[in-house]
């Protein structure tokens, strides 16, 4: 199985202009994600997808591949499969890493990988993570308080997807039923048929209200595999301001770096 991981970034972000050259520690935003991809084991390929020329130069010039992106992409989905459109040799399967995961461990990608290769019949996967007492009590607290990031998954026990949500799920009216809560790490590998297919859909109605994309494929009748991760201890972060950034730094210092210098994952 050839495996490409595609990274989405686009400069004219609303909330955070520039952010994939943002620096992070003494390295780029988008450099640190590219290391992270290119750490993982069973990824062949990394490949930045973007829409301007300054980051499209700065990759080329840490030694990454990019390719320009129509400006018309809606969405990261949209501008990975333009990317994975424009390649010599088609991959098997294309991950769509977001351009501001410089904390997700390589070893989660890995796990996307495995599962492809182990479960040929799994269109899309993608991980969660088991939220401990606190992690869940934080996230509770975090929703009470109105705030939006964070999406929670429920599955069958074969790891298919049953749905994904903004609001916390599932609804935990009895804790001894033993239901436990994941957390939704926002990156898909995709067959190269599935991406297709998927881009084919347009939007849908629960994604549009939900503000949650992966929920078109669900509502068109699309499985979507979940393998659980486990983030050994690290801790996860949204970057959506400069404020976010020097946070996680923060935890970069706190917690080590997830590539060493040689591009090894830890």
């Amino acid at each position: 199985m050839r495996t490409a991981v595609v990274i989405p970034a686009r400069y004219g972000s609303t909330r955070f202009p520039g952010k994939p050259l943002a620096d992070v520690a003494g390295r780029s935003l988008i450099r640190r994600v590219h290391e992270i991809a290119a750490a993982a084991d069973g990824v062949d390929r990394v490949l930045v997808a973007t829409d301007d020329e300054r980051i499209l130069d700065h990759v080329l010039g840490f030694g990454g591949e990019a390719v320009m992106t129509p400006e018309s992409c809606r969405n990261g989905t949209e501008r990975v499969h333009a990317a994975a459109e424009s390649l010599d040799e088609a991959p098997d399967a294309i991950i769509n890493l977001q351009g501001d995961a410089v904390l997700t461990p390589p070893w989660v990608i890995e796990a996307v990988v495995r599962e492809m290769e182990r479960a040929p019949e799994a269109a899309i996967v993608t991980p969660a993570a088991r939220l401990d007492e606190g992690s869940l009590q934080l996230l509770r607290e975090a929703k009470a308080a109105g705030e939006v990031g964070g999406t929670t998954v429920t599955f069958d026990r074969e790891g298919n997807a049953l749905y994904f949500s903004k609001a916390m799920i599932p609804f935990i009216r009895d804790a001894a039923g033993g239901a436990p809560t994941f957390r939704h790490i926002g990156l898909y590998g995709y067959r190269r048929e599935a991406l297709e297919r998927f881009i084919a859909m347009g939007p849908s109605p629960l994604e549009l209200t939900e503000g949650l994309e992966q929920l078109r494929a669900l509502e068109n009748g699309m499985g979507i595999r979940v393998v659980e991760v486990d983030y050994r201890g690290r801790r996860h972060l949204a970057i959506d301001s400069p404020e976010d950034l020097r946070r996680v730094e923060q935890l970069l210092a706190e917690d080590g770096e997830l590539v060493d210098e040689q591009g090894r994952g830890r």
